[in-house]
């Protein structure tokens, strides 16, 4: 069995989940506009500059302090209604014609995320997909996040999720593929035999040349009713995908 395995952040959508659900989160005292303005200024410097592990480890930890004391069920309920508004709009084009065609080569297809799996469940399944695997916060009795993490899905982690999801559905990674756009996701990208950089941050590009990943640029965000009524062919996707296989194979047969 082949799967491919696609980052959510930047790599399918085109910000941040979390910060495309802040102004909900704000909305329903979940969240204090001071925050928002600071996750804001965040984005836009993880845009510019990409992210390394010190980073991401902030990261995690002012996340964790945010959601402290938060109802996990009035998060769930919060991203179900929201999700054709506020998130689905931020689909790439591409990454649904890849979707696609990894769908039509009978490929099992999963999202990949360090967001929380309150938010990247319901998104796999919004496309389709056969799963996620997500990062898991710790819930107290009362359903509430405790501000600590069960599983953190980030960096090696990503790669350790994907070995046991291999296992368990007896996919072989070496035939397997995956897409993402951040160098600190250069575990789940070693993890297979066809890595892709999508859209990549400044290390992650350069890790591509020395690995000699192909870099795929996305740009066209839609949503995804509105890709489901076009018929726009997979020839691009797939042809993209022929021509790295090659490359690929010629790699090999120089070493």
């Amino acid at each position: 069995m082949q799967a491919a395995f696609f980052d959510l952040d930047k790599t399918v959508i085109a910000k941040s989940s979390m910060v495309a659900l802040g102004p909900e989160l704000h909305a329903r005292g979940l969240l204090h506009r001071r925050t928002l303005y600071r996750a804001a200024i965040s984005h836009l410097l993880f845009q510019r500059f990409g992210a390394n592990e010190a980073r991401m480890q902030q990261i995690r930890e002012s996340v964790l302090k945010i959601t402290k004391g938060w109802d996990r069920d009035e998060v769930r309920r919060l991203v179900d209604e929201t999700i054709n508004q506020v998130i689905e709009p931020l689909i790439y084009q591409e990454a649904l014609d890849l979707i696609d065609h990894h769908r039509q080569q009978g490929h099992e297809i999963w999202l990949v995320s360090s967001a929380p799996e309150e938010i990247v469940q319901p998104f796999a399944d919004l496309l389709g997909l056969n799963g996620a695997i997500a990062s898991r916060a710790t819930i107290d009795d009362q359903g509430k996040f405790t501000g600590e993490m069960d599983f953190f899905n980030q960096g090696e982690n990503k790669a350790v999720a994907m070995r046991a999801l291999a296992l368990e559905r007896d996919i072989d990674l070496t035939a397997s593929y995956a897409y993402s756009d951040s160098e600190t996701d250069a575990p789940m990208l070693h993890a297979v035999g066809h890595a892709y950089a999508v859209n990549p941050d400044r290390q992650l590009a350069k890790l591509a040349q020395e690995n000699e990943w192909p870099q795929l640029s996305f740009t066209h965000p839609v949503t995804a009713k509105r890709r489901t009524r076009s018929h726009t062919p997979f020839v691009v996707s797939a042809l993209v995908l022929s021509v790295a296989a090659l490359f690929g194979r010629a790699r090999l047969t120089r070493h």
